[in-house]
């Protein structure tokens, strides 16, 4: 048959035929699944040397003598940001993300356990929340109050347990889930606290209490995890979560700098920075994981893909410009180094951070030419020991770094049900 005829000229039935054909070929386009690229193996490592370096990564930082992973009891484990001396809801979903990625079901089982029995709220208006600081020790809640990125890694790395392990283990993931989501809808206000979700602007919120609610941390935007909540929570709000992915995306848009592609720790919902009493606008810690999550995107769903190149590129240009090996880690969005140092541990100082190094390589994954080569290089050949001056944070930088390694030897993957 003449294609061209049957386009311009479609009887009845050649046009439910073109309208079967065209169906077909979006749901072929969508149902695509993800490339999960090991950029290290792409650029002559062995596949041997890779195995080996993501081990001893995990090993550095659940097992070695500079773990941040401390089991208590049989059945009890938390991830600890050791420097600060808490366990925070941030680094215990991080714990369960890696977990459940690199097929770790005991320390994953052990980590949500611990974190149900002293950080998650049982009742009240926090209910199924989880208190974003414990001490370890005493157990007691440093602030009762939540930090939203938590939630949203543990309903993430729940619902990927349930696809890998089933959920009648010991545990039933898809249950503690659903938990969190559904008490999650129930939060309208009372007591101050609200969805982690701000549901008039579809962003996640910095803090789901009061004042904070309104406005947003960057890094907190991971529209990958919305498109798996959509796909895979199945509570009714499917709908909302994609349109919550999609506002993520044109939200970075706006909050990332033309030039530099830096963005501040902390904006409005409009993108613009949000100061606070504790400090004014910057590129610091939180910001480091702007890159990679843009990345994880990029990967898991390619939705966005012409800006986020344009992005990787401004981004590694920027660094590169500041030089590969001696960038600092703090910058004011325009690239210009800032007047306020927001201090980790015992000095007050710029450092070329692992867990910037990290972060950045995952643009690897993005921008696919030679000048990622020497970003890649850079991880590969990093090592999480500490400074000169002796500081050491094997809790951020750390998980930064294995994060950095799962995600270039493609091994940080939308985890689907098993067959």
């Amino acid at each position: 048959m003449n294609f061209y005829n049957f386009i311009v000229n479609p009887k009845p039935k050649r046009l439910i035929a073109l309208l079967g054909v065209l169906f077909f070929c979006s749901f072929s386009i969508n149902a695509q699944k993800p490339k999960y690229r090991n950029v290290f193996k792409e650029m002559g490592y062995s596949q041997k040397d890779i195995d080996a370096k993501l081990q001893k990564a995990y090993y550095d930082v659940f097992e070695g003598p500079n773990k941040v992973y401390f089991e208590e009891e049989d059945s009890l484990a938390y991830v600890s940001d050791v420097k600060n001396k808490d366990a925070r809801s941030e680094g215990m979903s991080y714990g369960m993300m890696v977990a459940v990625q690199l097929n770790k079901k005991e320390v994953f089982d052990k980590i949500w356990r611990w974190a149900v029995k002293y950080s998650q709220h049982q009742s009240g208006p926090r209910e199924a929340y989880f208190a974003w600081s414990i001490n370890p020790i005493t157990k007691k809640k440093n602030s009762q109050g939540s930090a939203s990125d938590g939630e949203l890694y543990f309903v993430t790395s729940l619902l990927f347990a349930s696809n890998k392990w089933g959920n009648d283990t010991g545990i039933n993931y898809y249950k503690e889930a659903r938990r969190i989501l559904d008490n999650m809808w129930k939060k309208d206000g009372t007591g101050n606290i609200y969805n982690v979700i701000n549901t008039d602007a579809k962003q996640i919120s910095f803090v789901p209490e009061g004042a904070n609610y309104k406005w947003t941390d960057p890094s907190y935007h991971l529209p990958a995890f919305m498109e798996v909540w959509a796909k895979y929570a199945k509570d009714g709000h499917e709908d909302f979560y994609k349109a919550c992915a999609d506002t993520s995306r044109v939200f970075l848009h706006r909050a990332c700098h033309p030039v530099t592609a830096l963005n501040s720790d902390y904006t409005e919902f409009s993108g613009a920075p949000h100061p606070t009493r504790w400090m004014p606008p910057g590129f610091r810690y939180d910001s480091w994981r702007v890159p990679m999550n843009i990345a994880m995107d990029y990967t898991w769903y390619g939705k966005d893909k012409k800006w986020q190149l344009d992005y990787a590129k401004r981004f590694q240009n920027f660094l590169r410009s500041k030089g590969l090996d001696t960038y600092d880690d703090q910058f004011n969005l325009d690239g210009s180094k800032p007047e306020f140092i927001l201090q980790a541990g015992p000095v007050k100082k710029l450092r070329h951070s692992i867990g910037l190094v990290s972060t950045a390589a995952t643009t690897a994954l993005i921008n696919k030419g030679k000048e990622s080569n020497d970003f890649v290089k850079a991880i590969w050949n990093a090592k999480l020991e500490p400074y000169e001056d002796g500081y050491f944070d094997p809790y951020f930088d750390g998980l930064m770094y294995l994060f950095s390694l799962m995600h270039l030897s493609g091994n940080y993957k939308i985890i689907e049900p098993a067959k």
